[in-house]
C-alpha cells in the first residue's frame, strides 16, 4: 500500500465518474415526448439526476405539466429502453479520472462504483467506457433490492465487505452519496462538477475537490 492511508475508494456514477447528462436529457426527453410534453435543457435535467431513472422520469413530467397516471409504468420502460439503445453517445469521464484511477491502481487501493443506477445500465456504460474491468465491484440502486439504494448506508457497508474491507472513502455529488457515507462511516468527498442541486459546499461532505488531480493528494493527508 505504500502508505496510502486508504485501501478502498468507492465513486458514484452520475455526475461523479462520468458526465451522463447528455445521454440522460435525450432519454428524458423520449419519454416526455411520447406523452407529447415539450423537451427539457440539459442543464433542467442535471438537478433531477441521482435517485434513478424514475424519479428522474417523474422529476421530468412534473416540471411539464404533472406525472400521468396510467400510462407512466410505459413511458418509464420506454425510457429505459431508449436509454440502453443509447448509453455511451454523450457520455464521457470527467478529467483527470483515468490518471487518479491508474494512481490508485499503482498504491494497490481497490476501487468501486457504488451507484442508484439500476446495476445492469451501470455495467454497460461502465463497460462501453472500458471501466467495468477496473472497478473491483459494481452495485447498483436494485442490487440490494427494495430500500437498500443510497442514502442508505447499505450498499456502502456491501462495497467494503465485497473489497475486503478495510479503511474507505466515498466520491460522489449528491446528498444522497454523502449521506449514505456518512451513515456508514466512511469519509465523503464531494466533486464540485457534478449533477448538484445546491453548491457542493453545501452538501456537508467531509471534504470537496474541483478537479480528480486533487483527489490523490487530498485523501494521502489523511
Amino acid at each position: 500500500m505504500n502508505g496510502f492511508p486508504f485501501t478502498i475508494v468507492g465513486f458514484d456514477l452520475d455526475g461523479t465518474l462520468v458526465d451522463t447528462a447528455g445521454d440522460l436529457t435525450a432519454a428524458v426527453n423520449h419519454g416526455l415526448s411520447l406523452a407529447a410534453r415539450a423537451p427539457l435543457t440539459e442543464a433542467q435535467v442535471r438537478p433531477m439526476i441521482g435517485l434513478g431513472a424514475r424519479h428522474m422520469l417523474e422529476q421530468g413530467f412534473a416540471a411539464t405539466g404533472g406525472v400521468p397516471g396510467g400510462d407512466f409504468e410505459r413511458l418509464y420502460r420506454e425510457l429505459l429502453r431508449f436509454y440502453e439503445a443509447h448509453i455511451a453517445v454523450h457520455s464521457r469521464v470527467f478529467p483527470g479520472l483515468i490518471a487518479a484511477l491508474d494512481q490508485l491502481d499503482a498504491l494497490g487501493v481497490k476501487t468501486a462504483v457504488v451507484t442508484n443506477k439500476r446495476e445492469d445500465m451501470a455495467r454497460k456504460l461502465l463497460g462501453e467506457l472500458g471501466l467495468a474491468d477496473r472497478m473491483a465491484t459494481i452495485i447498483g440502486g436494485d442490487t440490494l433490492g427494495p430500500g437498500n439504494a443510497k442514502p442508505s448506508p447499505a450498499p456502502i457497508v456491501e462495497m467494503i465487505d465485497r473489497c475486503g474491507g478495510g479503511r474507505a472513502a466515498f466520491v460522489g455529488d449528491s446528498i444522497y452519496d454523502i449521506l449514505a457515507a456518512q451513515a456508514a462511516g466512511v469519509m465523503s468527498v464531494a466533486v464540485s462538477f457534478g449533477f448538484l442541486d445546491r453548491p457542493a459546499r453545501d452538501l456537508g461532505a467531509d471534504h470537496v475537490i474541483d478537479h480528480y488531480d486533487a483527489l490523490i493528494p487530498l485523501l494521502d493527508r489523511f
